[in-house]
């Protein structure tokens, strides 16, 4: 008998529209001849199953379960794509922790920490890890230019602490740049995080691990054409995503173990995806954890999935059998 899967898309930030390629991605990508596959939509309160002729029909919150025709349908697996709350900051996996319905992403904890962009990066420089020098702010909290210049310098990079897809980052590159560039971060959050610019070759890696296997896979070196890797860069195009980069041997080495390890330090599950610049002397700089990885066609996980060789499908079925069984 087929499973139930429900993509879980949407959210309740600027990401909204990220999510729902991501859903459409994961679609495509999933294995329609073993399971029975669902896009599930939370905006808000607002939770729906999209079937199809355009109908949609309201969740039961109490199971996540939808009826139809006095039918109920119950899912088996739900595969978590929200980018931004409450998908990915471990607000819905703690929900499908009480109803025990198995999910395709990271645990609360790992989940609420890597969402922390500061939190994070400060839990993960304990175990050596290297990341740039922050502060962060948080409602009601300010800092003068003259803090920010004498702490983490110019240029820097001012955002929302928790988000994603660049939306509110500005690259401030001289004193009068800061408050203006702090009330645009703060219109997409309530931190905001200072962090300093690291110059170098910006890249990323996805790994996943199952029971049975640690899979890292290929880097891809990040090449935007504009100021810094932003929204436009992103998704429409303005950038060269070249897998696999174009580092040495022995420096993807390095990246890729250290990727396994962070993932094991976090309690990692499913796909995650860890962006990082290499500056002067090789020297490998966190820039964030990504535990909701963006999964549209032209995502980088596609991509360097493409690149070593495996079937994004078998990854799926991989993933969605791991935590079933």
């Amino acid at each position: 008998m087929k499973k139930n899967i429900a993509i879980v898309a949407g959210g309740d930030s600027s990401e909204l529209e990220v999510s729902l390629k991501s859903a459409s991605g994961l679609n495509s990508f999933m294995d329609k001849d073993r399971y029975n596959i669902f896009i599930v939509t939370i905006v808000g309160k607002t939770w729906q199953v999209e079937l199809p002729g355009d109908e949609k029909i309201v969740i039961d919150k109490n199971d996540f379960s939808f009826s139809k025709k006095g039918v109920k349908t119950l899912f088996d697996f739900a595969y978590i794509t929200i980018h931004g709350t409450p998908g990915e900051n471990g607000i819905l996996q703690g929900y499908f922790d009480l109803i025990g319905l198995p999910y395709s992403c990271c645990g609360v904890l790992s989940a609420a920490l890597t969402f922390n962009k500061f939190t994070c990066n400060t839990y993960l420089k304990s175990f050596g890890v290297k990341v740039a020098e922050s502060l962060v702010l948080r409602a009601g909290q300010t800092v003068t230019e003259k803090e920010v210049a004498d702490k983490i310098g110019f240029p820097c990079f001012v955002k929302p602490n928790v988000g994603g897809s660049s939306f509110g980052v500005t690259k401030v590159k001289t004193i009068d740049q800061v408050q203006p560039a702090i009330a645009r971060a703060f219109e997409e959050g309530a931190e905001v995080m200072i962090e300093a610019f690291l110059e170098g070759t910006e890249i990323t890696c996805g790994i996943y691990k199952t029971s049975s296997k640690a899979q890292v896979l290929p880097v891809t070196e990040v090449v935007s054409e504009n100021e810094f890797f932003d929204f436009d860069a992103k998704y429409k195009g303005q950038v060269q995503e070249i897998t696999p980069a174009r580092i040495s041997t022995s420096l993807t080495e390095r990246v890729q173990k250290l990727t396994s390890a962070i993932y094991d330090i976090l309690g990692c599950k499913g796909i995650v995806r860890i962006d990082y610049i290499i500056s002067e002397g090789e020297v490998i700089n966190l820039l964030e954890v990504n535990t909701t990885p963006g999964m549209t066609t032209t995502s980088f996980i596609p991509q360097q999935v493409a690149a070593a060789g495996l079937d994004i499908k078998d990854v799926m079925t991989e993933i969605i059998e791991n935590e079933l069984n």
